[in-house]
């Protein structure tokens, strides 16, 4: 497993590995899920801020959501004859027959935030963070911050079908396993947004007495519990004292909510996948060098120890 830290060498190398083809050559395909996050749109800002600080054309197609509308646009790029493509897929499955359309007409494809469940010749590799892991810190830190008490958790799950969402169920899981004070009492899907965070915990609360059997909310984003801290508010309890919250992302707004006492801890996920995906893109467009399969990004569990407001003033600058 190999961990590539792109913020230090992007510029070195966006220098030196576009070598003697000019940058302005390349054209780049990047479907995009949509922006139902603030992370998401974040990453759709550093995308084209990348692009545009190494020449490269980009071509941005917004699926709204759609795995069918990524399929098209995919499609539309290999008729286009783009250099490359950047995908960020909706959900897991259903993309051999694409993938291998773009593998026929020699276009690489990197995978961005997220995985597939195709076979790895069918894309160059891909750039994500362990997902995981993610939810196994999460998990860990609410095992540690009960400490053996009992304590129900509700749990919003990003988008049915998504490598997110199952992983981070997963590792979350796993963190709980053994621990018998903690017992997942609703799990359901909020799609990744907070409007559907929201209508779902007002639905959690409604079923476990107006929340108070609820000790704490996991969320696979914090989009979604922003909403739910929201739904929590309003059902007249104090979220991150009366309901622990703990979620993934690190986007602004959640240091806001931990800045007010509304919100526990969140495990930071990057929104610069473009970064190393157009560094290891450069190289194996100059040297036919392959990259790893899997290039992980770093993630951090940040509290409320760590100066909310001050993380919060430096993320505001990354494209939320």
């Amino acid at each position: 497993m190999k961990i590539v830290k792109a913020l230090a060498s992007a510029t070195i190398l966006a220098a030196c590995t576009f070598g003697s083809a000019s940058a302005a050559e390349l054209v780049v395909g990047f479907s995009q899920i949509g922006s139902e996050s603030g992370w998401r749109a974040a990453e759709t800002t550093l995308t084209k801020q990348q692009a545009e600080e190494r020449g490269i054309d980009l071509k941005f197609a917004d699926a709204q959501q759609k795995q069918e509308n990524q399929i098209k646009a995919i499609r539309s790029f290999i008729a286009q004859g783009v250099n490359a493509i950047l995908l960020a897929p909706v959900v897991a499955t259903g993309w051999d027959e694409v993938l291998e359309e773009a593998k026929d007409a020699e276009i690489p494809v990197i995978l961005l935030d997220r995985t597939v469940d195709a076979s790895d010749d069918l894309y160059l590799t891909a750039v994500t963070s362990d997902l995981v892991h993610e939810g196994s810190v999460a998990g860990k830190w609410l095992v540690d911050t009960v400490a053996g008490k009992p304590c129900n958790v509700v749990e919003l799950q990003g988008t049915t079908g998504s490598s997110p969402a199952i992983d981070r169920k997963k590792g979350f899981e796993q963190a709980l396993s053994g621990n018998d004070n903690l017992k997942i009492v609703r799990s359901q899907t909020g799609d990744f947004t907070r409007t559907k965070g929201k209508e779902v915990m007002e639905s959690f609360l409604k079923a476990e007495d107006g929340g108070k059997n609820i000790c704490a909310l996991y969320a696979h984003n914090d989009d979604m519990a922003v909403g739910a801290i929201q739904a929590i508010k309003e059902a007249g309890l104090k979220p991150g004292k009366d309901i622990l919250v703990v979620s993934i992302d690190a986007v602004p707004d959640i240091f806001q909510a931990m800045a007010a006492g509304e919100a526990n801890a969140t495990v930071e996920l990057t929104p610069n996948m473009a970064g190393p995906a157009f560094d290891a893109l450069a190289a194996f467009l100059k040297d036919g060098k392959e990259p790893p399969k899997w290039i992980q990004t770093e993630s951090k569990l940040y509290t409320r120890a760590d100066d909310p407001m001050k993380v919060y003033e430096e993320k505001k600058g990354l494209g939320y």
